[in-house]
């Protein structure tokens, strides 16, 4: 058999990887160039990961505590954050810690609970490490600001519905927030009190509070 010829019955003509499916359907394209950029995210945190010694897991904490409040840089919020085990945060904890590059904060309320900060040399390692994704963003600033406020709709609105259907643990985008209205047409926040613009949507909202389960308007 030719090289690169699937084994006859063995491949669904109908699978979202297979090439004659994504010809014949947008939305598996669309699926499809979703995996392939994923694949640019493991390819340079890897990168990153080689040249300052951490693994992945380790830079996306130091990066997360980096710009998140201390309430969300505890170990089962992170296990969430990352859709890995706690056991897999605390060992990339442990080795943080080790290496200085973190401060743990205990609970006042629970000695066996705690939360993460950044120490000095941590702060240092974040700002060497911060900009892996660059390389990809550099990209996408060539696209026209129309066609980066539909993609960044698009994603916002793809990440709130994979979270209310369990796939994606969570997500901090307007969608999902109680704050969040939608006004006829248009978008309204109730804790800025304004409307919002398709640019104003937040992916990653500092204020998001959880809307309660079921409550989708």
């Amino acid at each position: 058999m030719p090289a690169g010829q699937p084994l006859a019955g063995f491949i669904m003509t109908d699978s979202i990887f297979n090439p004659d499916s994504q010809n014949d359907d947008i939305t598996s394209k669309v699926v499809a160039g979703l995996e392939r950029i994923s694949e640019v995210f493991k390819v340079l945190l890897w990168d990153k990961a080689k040249r300052v010694g951490l693994s992945p897991i380790q830079i996306q904490i130091l990066i997360f505590v980096a710009f998140h409040k201390e309430d969300l840089c505890n170990v089962s919020h992170l296990a969430k954050e990352f859709n890995v085990t706690k056991p897999t945060i605390s060992d990339a904890i442990k080795v943080l810690d080790s290496k200085g590059l973190i401060k743990k904060e205990t609970s006042p309320t629970d000695s066996r609970s705690y939360s993460i900060t950044l120490s000095a040399n941590g702060k240092a390692m974040v700002s060497e490490i911060h900009d892996f994704a660059d390389p990809l963003k550099s990209q996408i600033d060539g696209f026209l600001e129309n066609d980066l406020e539909d993609i960044s709709k698009t994603l916002n609105t793809l990440i709130y519905k994979l979270n209310r259907t369990g796939i994606l643990t969570v997500q901090r985008t307007c969608y999902g927030c109680k704050f969040y209205q939608k006004q006829d047409s248009s978008d309204y926040c109730n804790l800025l009190n304004t409307s919002l613009l398709s640019k104003d949507i937040r992916l990653d909202c500092p204020e998001f509070e959880a809307k309660p389960t079921g409550n989708d308007s």
